[in-house]
């Protein structure tokens, strides 16, 4: 069963050619008609399927398109053309600090996040000492957000994220700003996600971490499909290549 289906996805951004000083600057330029932009594919054609119980890599250099791909997958970009279909719930973790409040404690961000993630505040009490016994920050629920390490907001989002056992999980980078001991339970989690059903994509810079943990990969160039199939086929081309095509 497909969980995740893309068709033939473009996403175009205008990208300004003239650089503005100002707030005033560009918006005189606007009313003069004198803006002038240049097109840019972040993705161009790109056509995918993701199955039922995936643990799906992304590859390719910053800039090759994996994360406005997370995002049209998420709902948060509307693909220019294509299509995508997502059959299930889907918990993404594709912005660090996204969906939190950095001036409120961890605690009030627990039920911030938890009910833009669609959780109830009687589902977040009944399962809050489970999400902050695994963040490992019994210490600081009532510290604000803002004095938390990139670290520590990390491993709330995961939390979060992880404990509605979600039908897809998204995970962007998450993982490289965690210590080496939660990045070793953060994927021991994702597996037990995997093998209750849950299906994952995972992007990570460490191709070591996606030939380990996944079954199937896709490489992504200047916003192209390069190779897509098994994580070992792929790693090893993607190895020969430095990422470079």
């Amino acid at each position: 069963m497909a969980m995740i289906e893309i068709n033939r996805v473009s996403m175009r951004f205008n990208m300004a050619k003239e650089k503005h000083e100002s707030l005033k600057e560009y918006f005189v330029a606007m009313a003069k008609g004198k803006l002038q932009f240049e097109e840019f594919y972040a993705l161009k054609d790109v056509s995918l399927q993701v199955e039922k119980g995936d643990f799906y890599g992304l590859v390719g250099l910053n800039g090759s398109g994996k994360s406005t791909l997370l995002k049209i997958i998420s709902g948060v970009f509307k693909p220019t053309a294509g299509s995508v279909q997502v059959n299930g719930t889907i918990a993404p973790l594709i912005e660090l600090g996204a969906g939190f409040d950095m001036d409120l404690t961890a605690r009030e961000n627990i039920y911030l996040n938890g009910t833009v993630l669609g959780l109830t505040p009687k589902y977040i009490d009944e399962r809050f000492d489970e999400i902050v016994a695994f963040s490992e920050l019994q210490d600081f629920m009532d510290v604000p957000l803002k004095n938390y390490s990139s670290g520590m907001v990390a491993r709330i989002g995961f939390a979060i994220a992880t404990i509605t056992k979600p039908d897809v999980l998204i995970a962007d980078e998450i993982l490289s700003v965690g210590d080496f001991l939660f990045q070793k339970k953060c994927e021991e989690r994702m597996q037990q996600l995997m093998s209750g059903g849950t299906t994952v994509i995972l992007v990570s810079h460490s191709i070591e971490q996606i030939e380990r943990m996944c079954n199937k990969v896709c490489w992504l160039s200047h916003g192209r499909v390069v190779m897509d199939g098994p994580a070992e086929e792929v790693c090893r081309e993607y190895r020969k290549s430095d990422g470079n095509l």
